[in-house]
């Protein structure tokens, strides 16, 4: 099956018409609004303003916005149906809690189906960006770059997890979605959703074992005080997205259009920067207050644990095949 990126055919399209001078709906002194929830010096949010002065400037201040961090503007399950209805602007999102509104993103969210990061730049910035990006337009959001969120791994307080055995009786805090609960019982652990936010008490008073995130995460909310063990199974790579609502989109001329694609690729390679740095810093801090880090010599038990997973979410989507076995069967 070969998939085509709307996004770039809208793009084209609209470049060329502007170039036979087709008449355009501009979108001059525009003041756009965007929705961060993460606060303001993060690498997302760092990159979410260096994305606006750069589109500030290349527009000449005809195309001017602010982004409001920490969440202001509501929740993320709130703000994503807010950019498709057009009352924000543009935002960045994880593909994570995107699934119910676009299936295609919940692809992603499969354990294990990118190798690596560098993978992960690599295809969505290729193929599979594409058409999860012509998946996120038939449901008004047009993805301008993909960021990064890191790999996730699982923590706990009881032992380092080396294979799916050890993950057997373990009770691990997931992310309220159905493969990530699916991912946990295919070891044989006790998967509990719970909001994030009572992740650290939770594990202190043994109601969770455990929980899994990036090395950010897992440092900035102190969850390594509780949790010693951190063991680097990278289980889930979901990428991230700065993207915009369609119906502002619509409403730029092709030359702003074309200034705010290269703009949001031009935020991502600086986000990715900046991520891995953070993710760096966080690892050193991590360690240093005590956290007993262990690296997986072989994730291939961990990846044939996941074939329950696989087998029910084609079940349930098999017009989603093609792409699945375009991401596992890549380099």
């Amino acid at each position: 099956m070969t998939f085509i990126s709307k996004f770039n055919t809208t793009v084209a399209s609209a470049v060329v018409g502007g170039c036979l001078a087709v008449a355009a709906t501009t979108a001059s002194a525009a003041e756009l609004r965007g929705w961060n929830i993460h606060v303001e010096d993060y690498p997302v949010s760092i990159a979410m303003e260096s994305f606006m002065a750069e589109v500030a400037e290349k527009t000449n201040g005809e195309i001017t916005g602010k982004t409001y961090h920490n969440g202001v503007l509501g929740n993320q399950p709130d703000a994503i149906e807010q950019i498709r209805l057009g009352v924000i602007d543009f935002g960045e999102f994880s593909l994570g809690p995107m699934g119910q509104s676009v299936p295609e993103t919940n692809v992603v969210s499969l354990p294990f189906i990118f190798k690596s990061i560098p993978q992960m730049y690599k295809l969505m910035d290729g193929e599979v960006g594409e058409a999860i990006g012509a998946g996120m337009m038939k449901k008004g959001m047009v993805p301008l770059g993909w960021y990064d969120a890191g790999a996730r791994s699982f923590y706990n307080s009881k032992t380092p997890i080396n294979t799916p055995a050890d993950v057997e009786g373990l009770k691990i805090r997931v992310m309220s979605n159905d493969l990530f609960v699916k991912m946990v019982e295919s070891m044989d652990g006790n998967a509990t959703p719970m909001a994030f936010g009572e992740v650290y008490q939770s594990i202190k008073t043994s109601v969770v074992d455990g929980a899994e995130n990036n090395p950010p995460s897992y440092e900035s909310t102190n969850h390594y005080e509780v949790a010693k063990y951190y063991s680097l199974t990278e289980h889930l790579i979901i990428p991230e997205c700065l993207c915009m609502s369609l119906k502002t989109w619509e409403k730029m001329t092709p030359e702003q259009q074309a200034i705010l694609k290269e703009a949001g690729q031009n935020s991502a390679v600086k986000q990715r920067e900046l991520w891995q740095a953070r993710e760096a810093a966080s690892m050193e801090t991590v360690k240093a207050g005590g956290t007993i880090v262990n690296t997986i010599a072989d994730k291939g038990p961990f990846q044939a644990a996941m074939a329950p997973v696989y087998d029910g979410f084609l079940a349930a989507n098999p017009e989603l095949t093609d792409l699945v076995n375009m991401i596992r069967n890549a380099d």
